[in-house]
């Protein structure tokens, strides 16, 4: 049975929309966990837009299930992981311009960079993911510099307007996540996904876990963090 990681980012970008010191998302992290999630993820990002590192302390003093930081594979990034020692680094691509991260990491290009920072953070015990787009070459790589795991960026399919472009985008999906499972990889996914799109993985086991932020904070304007957290849980539980 597939797991459920919450990001709780956007519950620090409303608080950064005014200034002010709330909403918690420490707060919302300990709701979603109350709820059922199995782990709680935050991006601290160079430019801390949103989530800080106040947050992320916090955060690892009070996560009961596992903490999964994404980070940029910078030095910056490499020493606040090290010394905070979350569960999980997934290296993510992190630009300035974007509002969300727009894409997988490009392995391609920064093979040896990213190698040195996977060896780097599994030597001091911390597991490694790989956030990638559904490509072979990007999962073969991943392999081959020796990380954890990956996470399937699920943009693509999930921002998909028509039913010809969701079919050829999850058919990507779908062979990512078997290719990786046969390279013992550990395989989730995320981006994107929302309380109907989470429907179409149905029946596909090799996803080991779900990274799901933004449709779960928006809905728990309106239910609350827990039930959001619940009503999520149950969609996954019936894949």
């Amino acid at each position: 049975m597939a797991q459920l990681a919450v990001n709780v980012d956007h519950v620090a970008t409303l608080r950064q929309a005014r200034g002010v010191t709330y909403p918690e998302p420490v707060a919302a992290a300990i709701a979603a966990e109350t709820a059922g999630a199995d782990g709680i993820v935050v991006h601290l990002r160079g430019d801390r837009r949103h989530i800080n590192e106040r947050d992320v302390r916090l955060l690892r003093k009070i996560v009961q299930t596992r903490l999964i930081l994404e980070m940029a594979a910078s030095n910056e990034m490499l020493g606040i992981a090290l010394d905070i020692k979350p569960d999980i680094v997934t290296l993510v691509p992190e630009t300035k311009e974007e509002i969300s991260t727009e894409g997988g990491l490009d392995l391609i290009t920064h093979k040896n960079h990213i190698r040195e920072t996977v060896s780097t953070l599994k030597n001091a015990g911390i597991d490694v993911c790989i956030f990638i787009d559904p490509a072979f070459d990007q999962i073969q790589i991943a392999h081959k510099i020796d990380a954890d795991m990956i996470e399937i960026h699920t943009g693509a399919f999930c921002d998909a307007t028509t039913i010809a472009q969701k079919q050829k985008e999850f058919s990507k999906i779908v062979d990512a996540a078997k290719i990786g499972t046969r390279l013992n990889l550990e395989v989730n996914a995320g981006h994107g996904i929302c309380y109907n799109s989470i429907k179409a993985f149905k029946g596909l086991s090799e996803i080991k876990e779900f990274s799901i932020g933004h449709s779960i904070v928006a809905r728990s304007i309106l239910t609350g963090m827990e039930q959001a957290v619940r009503d999520m849980k149950q969609l996954i539980n019936a894949l």
